[in-house]
């Protein structure tokens, strides 16, 4: 039986784990049930693809999207592994021929969806097989506490029962230590075996701008990445279909895909998509948890996103070949009011409190002066000790002079206190802007000695404070409340003179015009948009033709066949034998059979029409 470091170079083409990778497939080898939590493009994948290649038995694999079911598959076929799928894309043949294979033994891998494990007759089929893994993707499906719970999920404790000899394995991207907690005890998993990988995607650059005149904005960002794949996330359907029509106006390659459109339109843009044949996609968050496309060089966020989960989710699709990628998001005070009417909607009080709390942190990351990835990542529970990053615009922008804010905070405690600590920030502000609304009136806080004592500033402008006072710990929002806000220790301390509150005067949301997306920060505009080694562009391009015309013939994505860091590999070493081109990242067994001599030839003519008398030296 070859070892787990065997099949990473013979099977995967890959010389070394990633961070947690080999502890992760060592638990699941010692059959130890685990719960491991690994940023998008950190390569859950292969901590159970590789176990399922040396266990005897099978692999089953949960997944919640057909699209991702796919992709897997046809990777691992590609690489020359033994998977099949069951879902409602297939036709009866096609199903029948799956099934056959799982019963006979030829399958070690069986992707398939909660609800199609969970009937009597998939059940019935799997207790004549010996299962010796249970993978769960996207886990935190599990947890009503997560941003994207699915009932399906919290039935999978049974599968567990049915096959008590089977190991599992719950994965998962983005999950707070309460999501964390839920999944563990859904499934069973002890917490001494939670392996968390870092959720610092140290490839990505972050950057948050005022929206003012955002198509301007998004036209602006996307000039500096010509022929390069992208997102463009907005709010609605009606945003998506302007926004693509306006983009695609000024000539760009772009498709648009929300849950409006019939199902054959939505599978036509995204295989375009994720084919190459289309360079942009503008979407709302239908789209994109099951994209595995590695290549992905930006990814805008045209709206406010709800919660903290779904942006790192979203950005973390841009940049998973490890390769340099950009995240931009465009900041406006007028989507938060449309995410809380959504959230006022909503019927349960617990409901809401938690997408109080989710809104809030988003709008604290947005706000943020200090390095993006000090409230990105301190968010899921993980110490970050360093200052700056340097690939964030915070870190990039010169350094604002800080500002005495206490007297501010003293105006806005002294209202909370005068108001019980039982109301949330925007009826303080009214109070304190002197309000006549219904509520202030009902209360009689039109009577209070804090009314209308901060006119000086305008709403926006209180809130933008408030986000800061949250940010210096001196109230925080309480969790047994909806919306509440509570004193801290520190609120004590300045309320008692013993402290101050620094910060950053707060400015007026900018007037809606065409601008730049530099946002008043230093432009990236010389950054390099795929890799700053330096390579051969000319080559890499004769390189991604034929990995197009492959992938084309195959009718598979272009990154089954390589992705753009085994071409870019290729065009800085340009392998001229099959035994160099075997080194090169990403190239197996299988692939150096499969294409090994096709490659070596292109960039072995390629080099003698450089140099003649150079090549095989």
């Amino acid at each position: 039986m070859p070892t787990a470091n065997e099949i990473l170079k013979k099977v995967f083409g890959y010389d070394s784990f990633r961070p947690l990778q080999e502890a992760c497939i060592r638990s699941v080898l010692g059959r130890t049930d685990t719960l491991l939590i690994m940023p998008t493009g950190g390569g859950k994948s292969l901590c159970y693809q590789i176990p399922a290649l040396m266990f005897r038995g099978l692999t089953v694999v949960v997944s919640p999207l057909i699209s991702l079911m796919q992709d897997q598959v046809s990777q691992l076929r590609a690489l020359g592994a033994q998977a099949v799928l069951l879902n409602s894309s297939l036709d009866e043949l096609e199903y029948s021929e799956n099934l056959d294979a799982v019963l006979a033994g030829k399958a070690k891998l069986l992707y398939l969806a909660p609800e199609t494990l969970l009937k009597p007759d998939i059940m019935e089929t799997l207790a004549q097989v010996n299962v010796d893994c249970l993978a769960i993707d996207e886990a935190h499906c599990i947890s009503d506490w997560g941003h994207d719970f699915r009932p399906e999920y919290r039935q999978l404790f049974r599968v567990r029962s049915l096959f008590p000899k089977a190991v599992c394995l719950a994965m998962t991207a983005t999950a707070t230590p309460r999501v964390r907690k839920d999944i563990r005890e859904n499934l069973k998993i002890r917490e001494q075996n939670e392996l968390i990988a870092s959720f610092n995607r140290s490839n990505l650059f972050y950057e948050v701008i005022p929206k003012a005149g955002p198509l301007g904005q998004t036209l602006d960002f996307l000039k500096r990445f010509p022929n390069q794949s992208g997102i463009v996330y907005c709010f609605s359907r009606r945003q998506v279909e302007s926004v693509a029509e306006g983009l695609k106006e000024k000539g760009f390659s772009v498709r648009p895909y929300h849950a409006g459109l019939p199902d054959e339109v939505r599978k036509e843009n995204q295989e375009r998509f994720i084919r190459d044949d289309v360079q942009i996609m503008v979407a709302t968050i239908a789209f994109g948890m099951g994209i595995n496309k590695p290549n992905v060089r930006f990814v805008v966020h045209y709206d406010l996103p709800k919660n903290i989960e779904s942006y790192y989710q979203e950005t973390g699709r841009a940049g998973r070949d490890g390769l340099a990628a950009h995240c931009l998001l465009l900041f406006g005070y007028g989507d938060i009011h449309n995410i809380r009417y959504l959230i006022d909607q909503k019927t349960g009080d617990t409901e809401k409190q938690a997408a109080a709390m989710h809104l809030n942190a988003m709008i604290r990351y947005a706000e943020a002066e200090v390095c993006r990835r000090v409230p990105l990542i301190t968010y899921f529970g993980e110490k970050y000790d360093r200052e700056r990053c340097d690939l964030c615009d915070n870190c990039q922008a010169p350094k604002k002079a800080s500002v005495d804010l206490t007297e501010a905070a003293l105006k806005f405690l002294s209202c909370m206190h005068q108001t019980g600590q039982r109301f949330g920030a925007g009826h303080v502000i009214d109070i304190l802007r002197g309000s006549s609304s219904e509520k202030v009136r009902k209360f009689n806080h039109d009577r209070l000695e804090a009314y209308g004592r901060g006119k000086e500033n305008s709403t926006k402008q209180w809130q933008a404070l408030v986000r800061q006072f949250i940010q210096n710990n001196i109230i925080r929002p309480d969790e047994e409340a909806y919306g509440a806000l509570k004193f801290t220790v520190k609120a004590r301390e300045v309320i008692n003179g013993e402290a101050k509150i620094f910060g950053y005067p707060p400015v007026a949301e900018p007037p809606a015009k065409g601008g730049s997306a530099s946002g008043g920060k230093p432009k990236q505009e010389k950054r390099q948009a795929i890799d700053s080694r330096e390579y051969d562009e000319k080559l890499f391009e004769l390189l991604r033709k034929k990995r197009k015309e492959l992938s084309d013939r195959a009718n598979v994505p272009p990154y089954v066949i390589f992705s753009d860091k085994s071409l870019i590999e290729m065009s800085i070493y340009r392998p001229q034998s099959i035994a160099d081109f075997s080194h090169i990242y990403g190239v197996g067994a299988k692939k150096l059979e499969s294409f090994g001599e096709i490659f070596v030839t292109l960039i072995r003519d390629y080099c003698q029409s450089l140099h003649p008398k150079l090549v095989g030296r």
